[in-house]
């Protein structure tokens, strides 16, 4: 079977000064961004939804915009990270690196998170700086897709980056078809919920 892999339709690509934008700003941000994966997720001719999916595809769920999950983290940069395969939902191993550990404080817990780096996009023009935020929680395969979700985000130039959970992603896994989507490393799985962001899927058959 051809298992199919693409980049994904919907990369977030949070500006470098979010974090010093106002409230509103910032919430506005978060519902642009969601609907912008609806209108990506509607357009037949790139949609990782089955047909019959498409057809009916009114936009996804998601949690009510959750501001305490707008977050400025640490970036605690690893540079002598080794490269690995990735696992995957099929036998393809992607090779990537952990670029650095993510540490902030949320639901009064530090929340500590590995991003990396696709080394086969390193050399892509558009991708150069981007990282890959795959986490788990405890609202998977309940109110969030049991496989976890993504943020897409972008290489800052301090030490310093602002993550909106609010604007996750599902793994295309989630909408059927035989895609092949990188597995939520351990490292990544939380056990406090974050109710933020795209919720499972309610029409998938």
């Amino acid at each position: 079977m051809m298992y199919r892999w693409i980049l994904p339709l919907f990369l977030v690509s949070a500006g470098l000064h979010a974090q010093h934008s106002s409230v509103n700003d910032r919430m506005r941000d978060a519902l642009e961004a969601q609907a912008e994966l609806d209108s990506a997720y509607a357009d037949a001719e790139h949609s990782p939804l089955l047909e019959e999916d498409l057809a009916s595809f009114n936009g996804h769920e998601y949690f009510p915009i959750d501001t305490n999950w707008m977050v400025t983290a640490k970036v605690i940069r690893t540079p002598d990270a080794k490269p690995f395969e990735m696992a995957t939902t099929t036998d393809r191993r992607p090779v990537y690196r952990q670029f650095a550990w993510l540490e902030f404080e949320a639901e009064d817990t530090v929340v500590r998170l590995a991003i990396y780096q696709s080394i086969r996009l390193l050399n892509r023009p558009g991708y150069e700086d981007y990282l890959f935020l795959p986490f788990g929680d405890g609202t998977n395969g309940g109110s969030s897709y049991g496989g976890g979700r993504y943020l897409d985000l972008r290489i800052p130039d301090g030490d310093d980056i602002y993550i909106d959970f609010n604007q996750c992603y599902n793994p295309y896994c989630a909408y059927g078809g035989p895609y092949s989507c990188p597995r939520i490393p351990e490292e990544n799985l939380l056990i406090i919920p974050i109710r933020a962001g795209v919720k499972a899927p309610s029409f998938h058959h």
